[in-house]
């Protein structure tokens, strides 16, 4: 099983105002995490680039491909975090962390948990 890194920086306004990214075309590890409430995540994640900040930090530029058991394909660029790995929309009105063997994901304005306590199936 890969090791997905864990990156946590600050950055200038205009790197946070968004750069090109860097990706790999095929997921770098596939995740199936059993949810509460008998939820199901199936979670591709993308390693990439985005630049390297002036502190020499590289910009995490990662993707995860979600597929809710809802049915929703979700599709959500990497951003920073201060523990785990963390992606969100533009909006932020969804948002996907993932540490570990666990995962959760928060819907809405006021962050609602819609899947929790998610734990990686082997």
């Amino acid at each position: 099983m890969a090791i997905l890194r864990i990156i946590g920086f600050f950055l200038t306004p205009a790197i946070a105002a968004g750069a090109a990214v860097a990706q790999t075309g095929a997921p770098m590890q596939t995740v199936r995490y059993a949810c509460d409430q008998g939820k199901s995540i199936v979670a591709e994640y993308f390693d990439g680039t985005a630049g390297v900040a002036a502190n020499g930090m590289p910009i995490p530029g990662g993707r995860v491909s979600l597929v809710l058991d809802d049915g929703r394909r979700l599709t959500l660029p990497q951003t920073i975090s201060g523990s785990g790995i963390r992606y969100t929309d533009k909006g932020e009105t969804i948002v996907f962390w993932s540490k570990g063997n666990t995962a959760f994901v928060e819907e809405g304005a006021p962050r609602t948990v819609t899947y929790k306590d998610c734990v990686a199936v082997r």
